[in-house]
């Protein structure tokens, strides 16, 4: 049975560094896939799209270590 988790997504478009928590499915190691969800594309710019799969990192930022999508998953 597949783990949801809350995951960060960077926003490239921000002033500031910014990271926004979205659900995502784990698939398999520090493989996840986003899941559909609530995303306005006229508000905010995602650097990885619903239904992406990506490889996730744990990094620091404002809330501390948070787990972070790195790089699509060919």
């Amino acid at each position: 049975m597949s783990k949801i988790m809350t995951i960060y997504v960077y926003l490239p478009n921000e002033a500031v560094d910014t990271w926004r928590p979205v659900q995502a499915e784990h698939l398999y190691d520090n493989v996840y896939r986003i899941l559909e969800q609530p995303y306005e594309r006229d508000i905010e710019t995602w650097q990885f799209e619903p239904g992406a799969e990506v490889e996730c990192e744990w990094i620091a930022c404002y809330e501390g270590q948070v787990l972070a999508a790195t790089r699509r998953v060919p």
